[in-house]
């Protein structure tokens, strides 16, 4: 495994802003009317999920702080499942699209949850 200097290089980080880029993309295709409601709330949690494990990086020198932002991260990369089943709900997205975006959420989830348990060593300073 090779040293991990900045939060991009986290597979984890790299994942979530690949969906969060999946999602904007397919987002763009959303009716007006949702511009301010679903539209923004699921870019909104997408985007937070890699903003939040950057956070936790940055406050790795303190175990609690890293496991709530990476908590936070969890928290809205569930969020942003529930807002795309309601996108496959009302037909913005196809049953695919919503499969392969809600598996991925799965495998970050997973991932931030090893992180977490793990987090003794994500929080060692050499």
């Amino acid at each position: 495994m090779s040293t991990i200097k900045f939060h991009q290089d986290l597979k984890v980080y790299q994942k979530s802003f690949d969906a969060a880029m999946e999602i904007y993309k397919l987002s763009k295709k959303f009716p007006k009317e949702e511009i301010y409601s679903l539209t923004d709330q699921i870019r909104r949690s997408s985007r937070s999920v890699s903003a939040n494990i950057s956070e936790a990086w940055g406050k790795r020198k303190y175990e609690r702080s890293f496991i709530a932002r990476l908590t936070d991260s969890e928290g809205e990369a569930r969020e942003t499942q529930t807002w795309l089943q309601f996108a496959l709900a009302c037909k913005y997205i196809n049953e695919e699209q919503f499969s392969i975006l809600n598996n991925q959420y799965n495998q970050i989830i997973g991932m931030l949850v090893n992180m977490m348990i793990q987090s003794k060593s994500w929080c060692t300073f050499h």
